[in-house]
């Protein structure tokens, strides 16, 4: 994952605290993001499926996939946590709360497995004409890590139209800000997962981030999406 290695972290980090998301430089080749789109097909490779109209999540597919990963999957997400890892544990220090996550990613996930949370994580996601994503948050379980990842598999414009990634953020005694980001092929997004500190006339204060996906008006919209904390 040499690429994710020679981002430019410190303006990633500036636009992440700044905006709660911010897109990163390609992480995968047209190829790789073919290879891991055409896995949906592969039913034995996913633990669940998940049809968002049923449960009112919006409408639209996705599967969780079952350990092994596949190999690109696995080295995507071990590679983005100690990037993502000094954001996290400065945002739990200005908010004044406990910063749980040890160095190694593995180790972390042992942690979640021995609070009960034993469930993995990285999900596949298919949007056909019409599908939607309701704003949510991924929480899963009391230990969560504060930011996760989702990759463009697919080209907007050719592929698909519609289908934005939505941002919404509830500011403290203010109105809610909304962010819109059209996701390029194997680009990756950085966003919160729960909440982020924003300053506020008291200092820090945690603001709840919520995100979706705007309607697709045509074509086939996959994406990789890059949990870091696993499900109970």
């Amino acid at each position: 994952m040499e690429d994710i290695m020679k981002a430019d972290w410190t303006a990633l980090t500036e636009e992440v605290n700044a905006y709660g998301c911010a897109l990163t430089p390609p992480v995968l080749s047209p190829a790789d993001c073919k290879e891991i789109a055409n896995l949906y097909g592969e039913v034995g490779r996913f633990r669940s499926t998940i049809d968002m109209e049923r449960y009112r999540f919006g409408r639209g597919q996705y599967r969780y996939f079952r350990e092994p990963f596949p190999p690109l999957v696995a080295e995507l997400r071990a590679a983005f946590y100690p990037h993502l890892l000094p954001i996290a544990r400065d945002w739990a220090a200005r908010l004044g709360q406990p910063a749980p996550w040890p160095d190694d990613f593995a180790e972390w996930l042992d942690m979640c497995h021995e609070a009960g949370q034993t469930k993995p994580t990285p999900i596949l996601l298919r949007y056909q004409e019409g599908d939607w994503n309701a704003l949510h948050r991924d929480l899963y379980g009391d230990l969560v890590f504060p930011l996760q990842v989702v990759i463009g598999l697919d080209k907007p414009g050719d592929d698909y139209t519609g289908g934005e990634f939505l941002l919404v953020e509830q500011r403290p005694r203010a109105q809610s800000r909304g962010t819109v980001t059209l996701l390029p092929q194997g680009h990756g997004l950085i966003f919160t997962t729960r909440d982020r500190p924003v300053r506020s006339s008291r200092g820090w204060s945690a603001s709840p981030v919520r995100h979706g996906v705007s309607t697709v008006r045509s074509g086939l919209r996959h994406t990789l999406g890059l949990v870091f904390h696993d499900a109970s």
